[in-house]
């Protein structure tokens, strides 16, 4: 699996990690977490695209729903594991001495 930098999916994994059975909508992660719609679905692309969330489109007539098909989003396992190590990495680095180095472990 494939790591992509731990700044990208700090917040939407944050949002993901609070309950990592749920599946949420783009919309609902991008609020919880504090971004826009045109940050957080490429971001959610890329952790797809990564593997580390899966996605669906939801089943509904929009027409009487009154509002489009949400996707939706849910961490896969792989992904709750790498999304906690990512977020661990950046909490130690922002936490490390200037110019220290945070051994990175192989993936």
């Amino acid at each position: 699996m494939t790591t992509p930098s731990t700044s990208a999916p700090a917040q939407p994994g944050r949002a993901l990690l609070r309950n990592p059975e749920a599946e949420l909508y783009g919309l609902e992660i991008g609020e919880a977490a504090g971004l826009r719609s045109g940050t957080v679905h490429p971001i959610l692309a890329r952790l797809e695209g990564v593997g580390w969330v899966t996605s669906r489109w939801e089943d509904i007539d929009p027409s009487v729903e009154g509002r489009p098909a949400r996707r939706y989003y849910k961490l896969d396992a792989g992904g709750e594991e790498a999304a906690r190590s990512a977020l661990a990495r950046a909490y130690q680095s922002r936490r490390a001495p200037h110019g220290a180095l945070i051994p990175r472990p192989e993936q």
